[in-house]
């Protein structure tokens, strides 16, 4: 279970890294009087095309958005829910195997292999119920991220559109593709504004 608590605290660092890509058609041709021309204007419209290219820092997205936030903390819950019920069956199961020491020398051979069978019996449905609660787990946590992800790209496609964006990169100084990036291309902090008024718009509709 430990293992899985990590998987999770992993997910909830490298979550919310959102692409919205407009193609760019470029027409080559080659010609003699024209070519300063077409240089000129193929230069101007590139230049044009990179100043629509933005970012999301997708730390500060998975540090303040509310929504990913309340997911993280209701799987981190559930995970130390199920440590704590898995620590406890295992105590239970610990002090049988003591006890079942203790008076192991007073015991009939039969009664002894009958024990130890149940022991074991035992001792494998602790095993199956760790199995079955972790891929519960990663489960739930595939399914809820992916929710988070699908709410952040379609927010981000719209967003896009709208202001005339040709890209919008991630960034993440744990994961760091994007190594420079100017502040003034820095949108996350609308898109976080944009994303939590809807979130909560969401929440309030629910509980009505």
């Amino acid at each position: 279970m430990n293992k899985l608590f990590t998987t999770v605290t992993k997910v909830s660092l490298g979550v919310a890294l959102a692409f919205a890509a407009v193609s760019c058609n470029q027409n080559a041709k080659t010609g003699n009087a024209t070519t300063g021309d077409s240089i000129a204007s193929a230069s101007s419209s590139t230049a044009a095309k990179e100043e629509k290219i933005v970012y999301i820092n997708s730390d500060t997205l998975s540090e303040k958005y509310e929504y990913f936030k309340d997911i993280r903390a209701k799987l981190e819950a559930k995970v130390k829910k199920a440590q704590s019920d898995l620590q406890s069956k295992g105590q239970a199961f610990q002090r049988e195997v003591a006890e079942y020491q203790q008076k192991a020398s007073t015991m009939s051979a039969s009664d002894r292999q009958a024990t130890e069978e149940k022991l074991a019996r035992k001792q494998e449905e602790l095993g199956r119920l760790d199995q079955n609660a972790s891929a519960s787990i990663q489960q739930d946590e595939s399914t809820e991220f992916n929710n988070v992800y699908n709410t952040i790209t379609e927010y981000l496609k719209k967003h896009a559109e709208d202001n005339g964006y040709t890209l919008v990169l991630t960034y993440s100084k744990s994961n760091p593709t994007v190594l420079y990036a100017d502040s003034k291309l820095d949108i996350t902090a609308n898109v976080i504004d944009v994303l939590n008024k809807e979130y909560k718009d969401k929440k309030a509709k629910e509980k009505k």
